[in-house]
């Protein structure tokens, strides 16, 4: 291995030392830990510490690092104290997780590192969404986000590497090449000869790096950091490195061949450069003793720290109270002054409001940028706020979500629109394991409000006309907002929008250009988690939301010989179980008309809400009317035979005479 000092002082080059054996010696009393049982489970990165600790040198600490679980040398490089790590090690309360998550799962705002995720693709796009919103500060930083070969395959990468380039976004894309995926080589992994290679296809710089040599890493990392400074871009750098232990220790080296593991052993990165410090009288015999002897000081002193911590006791409070990041919630009355408008309307205007409101906002989405959106709910918003504001994105709505969780962990607040409410499942991964669980997981907010056009009525088949709400209502930490009416529909997604936790909004298609309402000119908030009561009886309880509330109503139209009180949730969640018990308290029956389909809808929940909390006072079973358990159709006879609005008054009427 050749090393070229360039012109590093005998400092640097000895600060670069320090740097690599920290992690070295840390992870050797994590092999003996791990054998003691005293951890339960380990990735070690020996052989592959060059990259992590010459990026983190490189890096201003104010910069974002996105580090997978094979990248100890961030955390130290970051000085992160050890006690610190040993206690998220063990899962305890001086670590970063509240024991929550393992390893390096977790990130730290404090040290401007954020951890991966198990799924690894999506911090790919999360580092897309930091970047994003340097570029919107335009303060030069640059964001390094890690992954390996593996991971490359994933669609996570693509989307990633394509909104950067489009972008033009100052990422680090930094792949560790070790050879192996787990125990999958990489002649099984892919077919061209260098990941390297794959930036190409996005326009974009791409390098090939020894993995292994700190001072190639750390030279040209710092060559290229100063370069984005000026010219802002991506950059893809191939790590061709080799981990020397298994993917973690349980799953052992066997399926390596031993003459790879021979010639990996002799590139090793730490005994390397201390051969040629030492053979260049940069680093002495005494001073490596002694700085062997402060590390190890250090880690047997912070692991009797964390050792000494006692277990986390569980709190049932505790767990519940951090799903959400707490939120408290402001009220804008609404002014006198009205205007008679659409559905549609009220939305375009209380994204146009909230933006002017909140200077850090981002509007994302296909087509949303001079087009005005597949709805025109965005036009105009180009001339009034700038494209730095509102963004048309690619097809990738994986990536679009993982990047609204970056803006939101650099300051900005994100507003995602999906086209159809359809699209979300091609971004369903980082909705219900980046944003749903980060704020448990370890403290962070995800600002992030998801658009959700949805259901049916208009003929536009199974993959433009489902009303999915029932996906994410299941998933604690989300919350789901689903209005009837444009006064509701305006003051709900202001105050989504102001919420710090991440928001599914459904807004019902059908109604965009049906349903008409007085709504007031100002800016105003409504609470999330609060139904309204539309009528008052006292023969039976409507419990509704979306179009189906409208359906219900013209029902009664028809019928006004029964009493009902009619029940809008407006928010799934949180639910307003206190408005429900009460009002079915009151009537003794109760029917819940969703249009979703029926098996797995969230009209099951709430029956069985009901059932456990108001059994004595029901007169007749919980009744639900729902859409057939079948996709949504296309032509117009089978969609009215699948939507329950044929079949709500026969059913509310046979409960009534029960």
């Amino acid at each position: 291995m050749t090393f070229d000092r360039k012109n590093l002082t005998d400092d640097q080059l000895l600060d670069l030392y320090k740097r690599i054996l920290k992690p070295r010696l840390i992870e050797e009393k994590m092999l003996i830990l791990i054998r003691q049982g005293k951890v339960s489970k380990w990735f070690s990165g020996i052989g592959q510490e060059a990259i992590s600790v010459g990026v983190t040198a490189v890096l201003d600490s104010d910069e974002y690092i996105l580090p997978m679980h094979r990248n100890l040398g961030v955390f130290t490089g970051r000085n992160i104290p050890l006690y610190r790590l040993f206690s998220q090690w063990q899962g305890k309360a001086n670590g970063f997780t509240k024991g929550r998550d393992r390893s390096f799962h977790f990130g730290t705002q404090q040290y401007k590192i954020i951890g991966m995720i198990s799924h690894l693709g999506p911090q790919l796009g999360v580092a897309d969404g930091i970047a994003l919103a340097n570029k919107l500060k335009k303060n030069g930083k640059v964001t390094a986000v890690f992954t390996g070969e593996g991971a490359t395959s994933e669609g996570d990468f693509h989307e990633a590497l394509n909104i950067a380039s489009v972008w033009e976004l100052p990422v680090l894309f930094v792949i560790e090449n070790n050879g192996y995926g787990l125990s999958t080589p990489t002649n099984e992994q892919y077919r061209c000869e260098n990941l390297a290679d794959k930036g190409k296809g996005y326009g974009m710089e791409s390098h090939i790096i020894d993995g292994n040599n700190i001072l190639e890493v750390y030279n040209l990392l710092s060559e290229l950091k100063a370069s984005m400074k000026e010219n802002p871009r991506p950059v893809l750098i191939e790590f061709k490195t080799f981990r020397m232990r298994g993917h973690e220790e349980a799953s052992g080296t066997k399926y390596v061949p031993q003459e790879l593991m021979d010639m990996w052993a002799i590139k090793d990165p730490v005994e390397n450069y201390r051969k040629y410090l030492t053979e260049n009288v940069i680093l002495t015999a005494d001073f490596d003793a002694a700085l062997h002897a402060e590390i190890k000081k250090d880690i047997d002193e912070s692991l009797a720290v964390a050792n000494a911590e006692p277990e986390i006791e569980s709190s049932l409070s505790e767990e519940l109270k951090d799903v959400y990041k707490p939120f408290k919630f402001e009220q804008v009355k609404p002014s006198k002054e009205k205007e008679n408008i659409r559905f549609i309307d009220a939305i375009s205007t209380s994204l146009r409001q909230s933006m002017e409101r909140h200077e850090n906002s981002v509007i994302m989405g296909q087509d949303i940028a001079e087009y005005g959106g597949a709805f025109k709910i965005t036009d105009g918003f180009v001339a009034q706020f700038g494209k730095e504001r509102v963004i048309n994105t690619p097809i990738c709505e994986s990536a679009v979500v993982s990047a609204g969780m970056g803006l939101s962990i650099n300051g900005y607040k994100a507003i995602v629109e999906m086209q159809f409410a359809d699209f979300v499942s091609t971004g369903f991964n980082p909705i219900v394991n980046l944003l749903a669980k980060s704020h448990y997981r370890w403290l962070e907010k995800a600002d992030v409000v998801v658009r959700m056009p949805c259901g049916g009525g208009t003929q536009a088949g199974p993959f433009h006309s489902q009303t999915n709400e029932a996906w994410f209502t299941k998933t604690p930490g989300l919350k789901v907002v689903y209005p009837a009416f444009p006064y509701d529909a305006k003051g709900l997604l202001n105050t989504a929008i102001n919420d710090p936790n991440p928001v599914l909004f459904f807004e019902h298609k059908q109604l965009y250009r049906s349903v008409y309402q007085d709504v007031p000119t100002n800016y105003y908030t409504i609470p999330l988690g609060k139904a309204v009561l539309l009528k008052e009886g006292n023969q039976v309880t409507i419990i509704s939301f979306g179009a189906a509330v409208h359906w219900a109503l013209e029902t009664l139209e028809k019928n006004p010989e029964i009493s009902a009180d009619v029940l809008d949730l407006r928010t799934l969640q949180p639910l307003d179980t206190e408005a429900i018990f009460a009002s079915v308290k009151k009537t003794g029956r109760v029917i819940i008309y969703q249009e979703d389909s029926m098996f797995g809808g969230i009209a099951s929940d709430i029956s069985a809400l009901i059932m456990e909390n108001c059994f004595k006072y029901l007169d007749a079973p919980v009744k639900r009317v729902a859409s057939l358990d079948t996709p949504i159709p296309f032509t117009k006879a089978l969609e009215d035979q699948y939507l329950p609005k044929g079949r709500f008054e026969n059913d509310l009427k046979e409960l009534l005479n029960y």
